[in-house]
């Protein structure tokens, strides 16, 4: 998907002078770093001290390293999955290719790669993911659980294979940020996991390959950071692989202004990206996992090294897992909202661990649980490793007393009934900054489970580059729980992640302690002068969630969807639908009373145009039924659907 001059023209239309001026400083330093590369400066002795502490590998639980192991042995099979495309080339992977496609991406320089366009490069995630060595931190974690060579000669030899094949500024590999930094945190344990290795200082410390790999990767993260409009995820990723970089291999000369740059710029970016309430402003839930991820593994490199970091840090850490405790369901899953593309900040542990117990499992290690989080069954490698680096921290900080329910500044609230009902309400601001690149048109959208089991569903996100139509239909607002309005979104989209118009919402109520309900209601204005308003009610005892959608204003045609679980079985008749499901081998049912005043239709697994989706993560879409109703309003109408569940 190459970028049009008009889409460089909205883009530029979202930043703001300093921005400007701050990309056109990039400009020229992107010139003037196509002269040539400088040598690296020379390093003498260095040592690698950053290792984990006495005792820290015999506190992981067998269970973990058992599954640990397994999927090490699946990677020396030369077999891997990303992003639903199995692999069966890694055991002597070709870096620039993409399966998917079968392209391969240029060896050109950096600057010139074009990455969103998939005809001349692939699936620049595809290409991407391996990169970022995240299996081999899996690898290396099974070595240091096992101490058996052959993981450890592995990981050898595709880091130095990765290393040849990828010189500094050439290629699709230096062309992204985030990538250079996760990367870089990926070495980093890569390096300590393999301390008991005989050949880790050759493959380090000792390798002149290695060492200008640092500190390339460094010089650039210093050199182009993300700015302004672009200062999310992205922003946290690249501050956290510089500073655990900059503290583990701190053999530079500018090692040390590195490092007290990335301290300042993790606690500026944590900030900024995350509400007082410790939601993450993206309003991406996918992405508070990651940048919580990279958050907690930065501050590990910075207290495994005795850097100071403000209280700021710490503190925005630990709201943002209570948070995360906070909205999860009974099943430990948090909300789907805004978009996902299933990135982690540290992985050493196999696909099968959950990932959000595993979160919370580190937050309970540093930060103490409260007595309304939930419980975290089973365990995992990188908690005790992690923790074992990490500082505790909480006690005398003021935390939440009870279960939060609404957070007001990110507009989040989640409503809860008997029997495992678990309903998240969209209240809040349309994504962060003024691209709000990871939002979603879902103002007003719901979600609702029951034991974990998503029954009206967020569909998900599916994927970024490369399929316009498919990109649009994941964000957009028909493909949501909520109403559309004269056959377009609430906000305006101007290209894949980029709004050019947000619409505004505004909470009108809260109420999630009701004697008889659970109540929440709210508006917004992406349809002015037509407005919408909705009314979210949660029963205490009927299990019984209603939702009243009231329209007023101008004439238009209106359509109201409610996408339906990929384990949810419909049977619709009129304006009812029967829902059927097995959780656990038990059978559940509900009813789904619909607004009689508009026409239902169900719809599954279309193409043309996407309708009846469900993205179970990055990649990878499967059929579900959606359903629509469709009418036209003139003036004030009220539409109010009935989910009841039996038993």
């Amino acid at each position: 998907m190459s970028m049009s001059a008009g889409w460089y023209l909205r883009r530029l239309s979202r930043m703001g002078p300093r921005e400007a001026g701050g990309r056109a400083v990039d400009a020229v330093r992107r010139r003037r770093w196509r002269s040539g590369l400088p040598e690296r400066p020379p390093v003498t002795g260095v040592r690698f001290t950053a290792v984990l502490p006495d005792g820290a590998l015999t506190a992981v639980d067998p269970d973990a390293v058992k599954r640990l192991v397994a999927e090490a042995d699946r990677l020396m099979a030369g077999r891997a999955e990303f992003f639903g495309v199995v692999r069966d080339d890694m055991a002597d992977p070709d870096w620039q290719f993409d399966p998917k496609t079968g392209r391969r991406a240029p060896l050109e320089h950096a600057f010139d790669v074009p990455y969103r366009d998939e005809e001349a490069v692939g699936d620049i995630k595809q290409i991407w993911e391996p990169s970022r060595h995240q299996y081999l931190t899996v690898l290396a974690a099974a070595y240091a659980l096992t101490g058996n060579d052959r993981y450890a000669e592995r990981v050898a030899g595709h880091l130095r294979s990765w290393w040849e094949a990828n010189p500094p500024l050439r290629g699709a590999h230096w062309v992204s940020g985030i990538e250079l930094g996760i990367r870089l945190l990926s070495w980093v344990w890569i390096r300590r996991l393999l301390d008991g290795w005989a050949g880790a200082p050759a493959l380090f410390e000792e390798n002149p390959a290695a060492l200008d790999q640092i500190w390339h990767h460094q010089r650039w993260l210093a050199a182009f950071p993300s700015r302004g409009s672009s200062a999310n995820n992205h922003a946290v990723a690249e501050a956290a692989g510089q500073l655990a970089a900059s503290c583990a291999f701190g053999w530079f000369p500018y090692s040390p202004r590195w490092r007290a740059d990335a301290v300042r710029d993790l606690d500026r970016h944590l900030r900024a990206n995350t509400f007082l309430s410790g939601i993450n402003r993206e309003l991406a839930s996918e992405y508070h996992g990651l940048v919580l991820e990279l958050g907690l593994a930065a501050l590990a490199e910075a207290d495994a090294a005795g850097v100071p970091v403000p209280t700021t840090t710490r503190l925005v850490l630990l709201r943002m897992t209570d948070a995360l405790a906070a909205v999860v369901d009974d099943r430990l899953r948090p909300p789907r909202q805004g978009d996902s593309d299933d990135g982690h900040g540290l992985v050493l542990d196999g696909p099968d661990t959950d990932r959000w117990g595993s979160l919370l499992a580190t937050g309970e290690a540093v930060f103490g649980r409260l007595g309304w989080w939930p419980e975290v069954p089973g365990a995992d490698v990188r908690t005790p490793l992690l923790a074992s680096l990490t500082e505790p921290y909480g006690e005398g900080v003021a935390r939440p007393e009870s279960r939060p329910a609404h957070f007001a500044d990110a507009g989040l609230t989640v409503l809860r009934g008997p029997g495992g009902i678990w309903c998240r309400c969209d209240g809040g601001p349309h994504g962060f900054l003024s691209i709000a690149a990871h939002a979603h048109a879902d103002a007003l959208s719901v979600e609702v489970r029951h034991d974990g089991v998503d029954v009206l569903a967020d569909p998900g996100t599916y994927c970024y580059h490369g399929l316009p139509e498919w990109r649009s239909y994941f964000r957009s607002t028909l493909g949501h729980n909520t109403l559309e309005a004269g056959g377009r979104d609430q906000s305006v989209s101007g290209g894949p992640f980029l709004w050019t118009r947000h619409a505004t919402t505004r909470v009108l109520k809260v109420d999630a302690d009701g004697e008889k309900a659970a109540r929440w209601c709210a508006e917004h204005d992406g349809y002015r002068p037509l407005l919408h308003r909705r009314q979210v009610d949660v029963a205490r005892e009927s299990r019984e969630v209603r939702v009243a959608d009231t329209v007023s204003g101008d004439r238009r045609v209106v359509r109201l969807a409610f996408h339906l679980g990929p384990d949810i079985t419909a049977e619709l008749e009129g304006s009812r639908a029967r829902l059927t499901w097995t959780r656990d081998g038990e059978d559940r049912s509900a009813v789904l009373d619909l607004p009689a005043g508009l026409t239902w239709r169900a719809h599954r697994g279309e193409s043309g145009p996407p309708l009846g989706w469900y993205s179970p993560g990055f990649g990878r879409k499967v059929p579900s039924t959606t359903l629509v109703g469709s009418g036209s309003v003139d003036g004030t109408a009220e539409f109010t659907t009935v989910l009841g569940f039996d038993g």
